[in-house]
Protein backbone atom coordinates (compact mmCIF):
# COMPACT_ATOMS: atom_id res chain seq x y z
CA UNK A 1 0.00 0.00 0.00
CA UNK A 2 1.27 3.50 -0.84
CA UNK A 3 2.28 5.27 2.38
CA UNK A 4 0.36 8.34 1.20
CA UNK A 5 -2.86 6.31 1.13
CA UNK A 6 -4.06 6.15 4.73
CA UNK A 7 -6.90 4.23 6.37
CA UNK A 8 -8.78 7.54 6.47
CA UNK A 9 -8.48 7.85 2.69
CA UNK A 10 -9.71 4.28 2.29
CA UNK A 11 -12.66 5.03 4.54
CA UNK A 12 -13.53 8.11 2.46
CA UNK A 13 -13.38 5.97 -0.70
CA UNK A 14 -15.76 3.46 0.85
CA UNK A 15 -18.24 6.27 1.50
CA UNK A 16 -17.77 7.50 -2.07
CA UNK A 17 -18.49 3.98 -3.40
CA UNK A 18 -21.72 3.85 -1.39
CA UNK A 19 -22.82 7.10 -3.04
CA UNK A 20 -21.95 5.88 -6.54
CA UNK A 21 -23.87 2.65 -5.92
CA UNK A 22 -26.93 4.64 -4.84
CA UNK A 23 -26.71 6.57 -8.14
CA UNK A 24 -27.09 3.31 -10.04
CA UNK A 25 -23.63 1.87 -10.74
CA UNK A 26 -23.97 -1.84 -10.00
CA UNK A 27 -20.88 -3.41 -11.63
CA UNK A 28 -18.97 -4.69 -8.60
CA UNK A 29 -15.69 -4.83 -10.53
CA UNK A 30 -15.99 -1.10 -11.25
CA UNK A 31 -16.79 -0.31 -7.61
CA UNK A 32 -13.89 -2.48 -6.39
CA UNK A 33 -11.47 -0.70 -8.75
CA UNK A 34 -12.60 2.76 -7.60
CA UNK A 35 -12.25 1.56 -4.00
CA UNK A 36 -8.59 0.70 -4.68
CA UNK A 37 -7.40 3.72 -6.73
CA UNK A 38 -6.12 6.54 -4.46
CA UNK A 39 -7.85 9.46 -6.22
CA UNK A 40 -6.32 12.07 -3.89
CA UNK A 41 -2.88 11.31 -5.36
CA UNK A 42 -4.09 12.37 -8.83
CA UNK A 43 -5.10 15.84 -7.67
CA UNK A 44 -3.37 19.13 -7.05
CA UNK A 45 -2.56 19.43 -3.35
CA UNK A 46 -4.90 22.43 -3.00
CA UNK A 47 -7.87 20.19 -3.94
CA UNK A 48 -6.94 17.09 -1.93
CA UNK A 49 -9.61 17.73 0.70
CA UNK A 50 -12.19 17.39 -2.10
CA UNK A 51 -10.72 14.16 -3.51
CA UNK A 52 -13.56 11.93 -2.32
CA UNK A 53 -16.42 14.26 -3.10
CA UNK A 54 -18.33 13.10 -6.17
CA UNK A 55 -17.25 16.09 -8.26
CA UNK A 56 -14.87 17.01 -11.07
CA UNK A 57 -11.89 19.26 -10.23
CA UNK A 58 -9.24 21.18 -12.21
CA UNK A 59 -5.90 19.45 -12.87
CA UNK A 60 -4.18 22.14 -15.00
CA UNK A 61 -3.92 22.75 -18.76
CA UNK A 62 -7.63 23.62 -18.79
CA UNK A 63 -8.55 20.01 -17.94
CA UNK A 64 -10.35 18.30 -15.07
CA UNK A 65 -10.20 15.03 -13.19
CA UNK A 66 -13.60 13.51 -13.94
CA UNK A 67 -16.31 13.08 -11.35
CA UNK A 68 -15.99 9.57 -9.82
CA UNK A 69 -19.60 8.74 -10.77
CA UNK A 70 -18.83 9.60 -14.42
CA UNK A 71 -15.71 7.42 -14.40
CA UNK A 72 -17.74 4.58 -12.86
CA UNK A 73 -20.61 5.07 -15.33
CA UNK A 74 -18.35 5.01 -18.40
CA UNK A 75 -16.41 2.03 -17.04
CA UNK A 76 -19.65 0.13 -16.43
CA UNK A 77 -20.87 0.85 -19.98
CA UNK A 78 -17.54 -0.46 -21.33
CA UNK A 79 -18.12 -3.80 -19.54
CA UNK A 80 -14.37 -4.30 -19.09
CA UNK A 81 -13.15 -7.91 -19.17
CA UNK A 82 -9.69 -9.03 -18.00
CA UNK A 83 -6.89 -8.65 -20.58
CA UNK A 84 -9.04 -6.68 -23.01
CA UNK A 85 -7.12 -4.15 -25.09
CA UNK A 86 -8.61 -0.73 -24.34
CA UNK A 87 -7.81 2.60 -25.99
CA UNK A 88 -8.41 5.61 -23.75
CA UNK A 89 -8.62 8.93 -25.58
CA UNK A 90 -7.66 11.72 -23.16
CA UNK A 91 -5.33 10.51 -20.39
CA UNK A 92 -5.82 13.71 -18.38
CA UNK A 93 -4.94 13.06 -14.73
CA UNK A 94 -4.55 9.32 -15.38
CA UNK A 95 -7.35 8.43 -12.95
CA UNK A 96 -9.62 6.71 -15.50
CA UNK A 97 -6.63 4.79 -16.91
CA UNK A 98 -5.76 3.58 -13.39
CA UNK A 99 -9.32 2.33 -12.85
CA UNK A 100 -9.18 0.39 -16.15
CA UNK A 101 -5.77 -1.11 -15.31
CA UNK A 102 -7.13 -2.05 -11.86
CA UNK A 103 -9.92 -3.92 -13.69
CA UNK A 104 -7.33 -6.03 -15.52
CA UNK A 105 -7.37 -4.30 -18.92
CA UNK A 106 -4.37 -3.67 -21.18
CA UNK A 107 -4.67 0.09 -21.47
CA UNK A 108 -3.33 2.26 -24.32
CA UNK A 109 -3.87 5.89 -23.40
CA UNK A 110 -3.35 8.96 -25.58
CA UNK A 111 -3.03 12.60 -24.44
CA UNK A 112 -2.68 15.76 -26.56
CA UNK A 113 -1.49 18.12 -23.78
CA UNK A 114 2.25 17.65 -23.37
CA UNK A 115 2.22 19.00 -19.79
CA UNK A 116 -0.31 16.34 -18.68
CA UNK A 117 1.35 13.61 -20.75
CA UNK A 118 4.73 14.14 -19.05
CA UNK A 119 3.19 14.38 -15.58
CA UNK A 120 1.10 11.22 -15.79
CA UNK A 121 3.99 9.15 -17.22
CA UNK A 122 5.72 9.64 -13.87
CA UNK A 123 2.71 9.42 -11.57
CA UNK A 124 0.98 6.24 -12.77
CA UNK A 125 4.01 3.90 -12.66
CA UNK A 126 4.86 5.35 -9.21
CA UNK A 127 1.45 4.11 -8.07
CA UNK A 128 1.93 0.71 -9.71
CA UNK A 129 -0.15 1.38 -12.86
CA UNK A 130 1.58 0.78 -16.19
CA UNK A 131 -0.60 1.55 -19.18
CA UNK A 132 1.07 2.29 -22.51
CA UNK A 133 1.37 6.08 -22.87
CA UNK A 134 1.13 8.00 -26.14
CA UNK A 135 1.40 11.71 -26.96
CA UNK A 136 -0.82 12.57 -29.91
CA UNK A 137 -4.15 13.59 -31.39
CA UNK A 138 -6.95 11.51 -29.90
CA UNK A 139 -9.15 12.02 -32.96
CA UNK A 140 -6.68 9.86 -34.90
CA UNK A 141 -6.38 7.18 -32.21
CA UNK A 142 -3.60 4.60 -32.52
CA UNK A 143 -4.19 2.77 -35.81
CA UNK A 144 -0.91 0.83 -35.66
CA UNK A 145 -1.90 -0.68 -32.27
CA UNK A 146 -5.51 -1.59 -33.13
CA UNK A 147 -7.91 -3.13 -33.38
CA UNK A 148 -9.10 -2.52 -29.82
CA UNK A 149 -11.70 -4.47 -27.84
CA UNK A 150 -12.96 -1.24 -26.28
CA UNK A 151 -12.43 2.50 -26.75
CA UNK A 152 -13.31 5.18 -24.20
CA UNK A 153 -13.30 8.93 -24.90
CA UNK A 154 -13.00 11.10 -21.79
CA UNK A 155 -13.78 14.50 -23.36
CA UNK A 156 -16.83 15.86 -25.15
CA UNK A 157 -16.54 15.31 -28.91
CA UNK A 158 -18.82 17.10 -31.43
CA UNK A 159 -19.22 13.81 -33.30
CA UNK A 160 -17.98 10.22 -33.06
CA UNK A 161 -14.53 10.22 -34.74
CA UNK A 162 -14.62 7.89 -37.75
CA UNK A 163 -10.95 6.95 -37.30
CA UNK A 164 -11.75 5.57 -33.85
CA UNK A 165 -14.72 3.54 -35.06
CA UNK A 166 -12.42 1.91 -37.62
CA UNK A 167 -10.02 0.92 -34.82
CA UNK A 168 -12.70 -1.13 -33.00
CA UNK A 169 -12.74 -4.88 -33.51
CA UNK A 170 -15.99 -6.49 -34.68
CA UNK A 171 -18.06 -6.87 -31.51
CA UNK A 172 -16.04 -4.10 -29.83
CA UNK A 173 -17.56 -1.20 -27.90
CA UNK A 174 -16.84 2.54 -27.90
CA UNK A 175 -18.14 4.77 -25.08
CA UNK A 176 -18.07 8.52 -25.63
CA UNK A 177 -19.83 11.77 -24.66
CA UNK A 178 -20.98 13.36 -27.93
CA UNK A 179 -22.48 16.80 -28.50
CA UNK A 180 -21.90 20.57 -28.20
CA UNK A 181 -19.64 22.15 -25.58
CA UNK A 182 -22.45 22.86 -23.07
CA UNK A 183 -23.84 19.31 -22.84
CA UNK A 184 -23.20 15.88 -24.33
CA UNK A 185 -25.07 12.60 -24.64
CA UNK A 186 -23.24 9.47 -23.51
CA UNK A 187 -23.15 7.00 -26.40
CA UNK A 188 -22.35 3.32 -26.34
CA UNK A 189 -21.46 2.20 -29.88
CA UNK A 190 -21.04 -1.49 -30.76
CA UNK A 191 -19.33 -2.50 -33.99
CA UNK A 192 -21.65 -5.19 -35.33
CA UNK A 193 -19.84 -5.79 -38.63
CA UNK A 194 -17.25 -4.23 -40.92
CA UNK A 195 -19.52 -1.28 -41.73
CA UNK A 196 -22.42 -1.55 -39.26
CA UNK A 197 -22.60 0.09 -35.83
CA UNK A 198 -25.32 -0.02 -33.16
CA UNK A 199 -25.72 3.13 -31.06
CA UNK A 200 -27.34 3.48 -27.64
CA UNK A 201 -27.86 6.72 -25.68
CA UNK A 202 -27.23 6.78 -21.94
CA UNK A 203 -28.12 10.19 -20.51
CA UNK A 204 -26.55 13.65 -20.58
CA UNK A 205 -23.19 14.72 -19.16
CA UNK A 206 -20.85 17.72 -19.29
CA UNK A 207 -17.19 17.13 -20.25
CA UNK A 208 -14.36 19.47 -21.25
CA UNK A 209 -14.20 19.65 -25.07
CA UNK A 210 -12.14 17.17 -27.08
CA UNK A 211 -9.66 19.21 -29.12
CA UNK A 212 -7.71 18.29 -32.25
CA UNK A 213 -3.93 18.32 -32.61
CA UNK A 214 -1.37 18.48 -29.80
CA UNK A 215 0.18 21.15 -27.54
CA UNK A 216 3.86 21.64 -26.84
Amino acid sequence: MDSRDSLRHQGLRKRLIDGIRIKGVRDQRVLDAIAKVPRHLFMDSSFIQFAYKDQAFPIGAGQTISQPYTVAFQSQLLDVQPNEKILEVGTGSGYQAAVLVEMGAQVYTIERQRELFLKVQVLLPELGYNPKFFFGDGYKGLPTYGPFDKIIITAGAPMIPQDLLMQLRIGGVLVAPIGPTEKQIMYKVTRVSEDEFEKEKHGTFVFVPMLKGTTN
